[in-house]
């Protein structure tokens, strides 16, 4: 378990800390060919390294925040190496302008998969015993999830819900029971917070019943989201 924790985070920290590091030396370099006012630029990678910093502290155990960071980081690194050049007087590299920003998205997301799945695949029960936030898709409802904390569960439609409708968490201790069956198919879901498109597919399922509500959770995870839960409820 420890040496999946710090090949994942060794992965964070270059998408968090690394791409801006190695942007900072690009920009860098390039601004030394041209005028003083040029090194003005350095400011885009110092404040994504300052970030960095700041996100990296706080996204250490939530691996549900590692994609959209290193995308973005990614893109912004992408668009400068080929935009920056022009404050020099070169500006055949803003042509590239898009295909950049596209590589550095996707070199970002590949850096945040390859650190989730050096985590998390294959799953390992002992994840219940660390501080990681661990994120069970909901199989069938595009975007939703479980998402268990050290002392919450929280279930959302969306990874970043916009209102009180689109996600409900409850404390660990709020939990009275939880059952693993599965479904045909044929069964019609419904669930206590506004989700679209949910299509009911064969399967294993969850039932969570918390806080008198009961919610029918799909998932192909089901076994081990309830192992999760209960050892984090017992801890």
């Amino acid at each position: 378990m420890e040496s999946r924790h710090r090949r994942a985070q060794r992965l964070v920290a270059v998408a968090y800390l690394g791409i801006p590091v190695v942007l900072l030396v690009v920009v860098a370099a390039i601004a030394a060919t041209g005028p003083a006012a040029a090194w003005i630029g350095c400011v885009v990678p110092v404040a994504m390294l300052v970030l960095g910093f700041v996100l990296r502290r706080r996204h250490r155990y939530t691996p549900r925040w590692w994609l959209g960071v290193a995308g973005l980081f990614g893109g912004l690194a992408g668009l400068t190496v080929t935009l920056f050049p022009l404050a020099v007087g070169v500006w055949w590299p803003a042509i590239l302008a898009l295909p950049g920003l596209i590589v550095g998205i996707v070199g970002g997301l590949a850096l945040a998969r390859a650190a989730d799945r050096a985590l998390l695949v294959p799953f390992d029960p002992e994840l219940a015993g660390t501080p990681y936030e661990l994120v069970f898709r909901l199989r069938g409802i595009p975007l939703a999830a479980v998402l268990v904390g050290a002392d919450s569960v929280t279930v959302q439609s969306h990874p970043v819900p916009r209102s009180e409708q689109q996600f409900r968490t409850y404390p660990l201790s709020a939990i009275t029971a939880t059952h693993q069956f599965s479904l045909s198919g044929a069964e019609r879901l419904r669930f206590p917070i506004a989700i679209t498109h949910a299509v009911a597919s064969e399967g294993p399922a969850v039932i969570l019943q918390v806080n008198g509500e009961d919610w029918v959770l799909p998932t192909n995870q089901a076994g081990s989201l309830i192992d999760v839960l209960a050892e984090r409820r017992g801890a």
